[in-house]
C-alpha cells in the first residue's frame, strides 16, 4: 500500500516550490537587468570557482548543479563559446572531460556577486529571522540528506561525458 500525501504536507510542498520560483525569476531578472550572467551560468561557474583547482569532471558538475544532462551540456557548450569555460579530455579516460573556469569566468562570477547577493537578501534573508534561517537550513538539509540517500540506493549518479 502507498502512502497517503496529507493536505499539510501538500501545501508545505507548494509553498516550497512557488517561494523557490519566486525568488529565483526575482533574481534571474535582477541579474539581466544588471547586464549580467544568467542564474543558471552563475550556478555552474560558482560551482567551477568553489571545486579544487577550479575544475570539475562534467558528472560532477551535473551532479553539483541539477540540471538534465541535455540542459548542462547546452549550457557548458554556451558558456564555453562565450569564453568563460573550458572543456578539458582527462588523460585517465578519452571519454571523459573536465570543465574548467576560466578567467573571464572568475570576472563573471566577481561582477554577479553583488547583484546576486542582493537579491538574497532582498527575496529570501529579509524575511526570516537568524533562528528561522538556521531551522529552515536544518529541516531542507534533512530533505535532501534522504534525497541523496534514495539517489544513491537507486544508482541515479546524473553520469555526464
Amino acid at each position: 500500500m502507498q502512502p497517503r500525501l496529507d493536505d499539510v504536507h501538500l501545501a508545505a510542498w507548494r509553498t516550497f516550490l512557488r517561494a523557490h520560483a519566486t525568488a529565483i525569476d526575482a533574481i534571474e531578472r535582477e541579474l539581466t537587468a544588471a547586464g549580467e550572467v544568467p542564474l543558471s551560468s552563475y550556478d555552474v561557474l560558482i560551482e567551477l570557482l568553489e571545486a579544487p583547482g577550479r575544475r570539475l569532471r562534467m558528472a560532477e558538475l551535473a551532479r553539483r548543479v541539477v540540471l538534465s544532462r541535455s540542459g548542462l551540456t547546452r549550457l557548458v557548450d554556451r558558456l564555453e563559446r562565450d569564453g568563460l569555460l573550458a572543456r578539458e579530455r582527462t588523460a585517465e579516460d578519452r571519454r571523459g572531460a573536465y570543465a574548467v573556469l576560466t578567467d573571464a569566468g572568475y570576472q563573471a562570477v566577481r561582477r554577479a556577486w553583488p547583484v546576486y547577493a542582493r537579491g538574497i537578501i532582498a527575496h529570501f534573508a529579509a524575511h526570516l529571522s537568524d533562528d528561522e534561517a538556521r531551522t529552515l537550513t536544518e529541516l531542507l538539509g534533512r530533505v535532501l540528506d534522504g534525497g541523496e540517500r534514495a539517489d544513491h540506493a537507486g544508482g541515479r549518479d546524473g553520469a555526464v561525458g
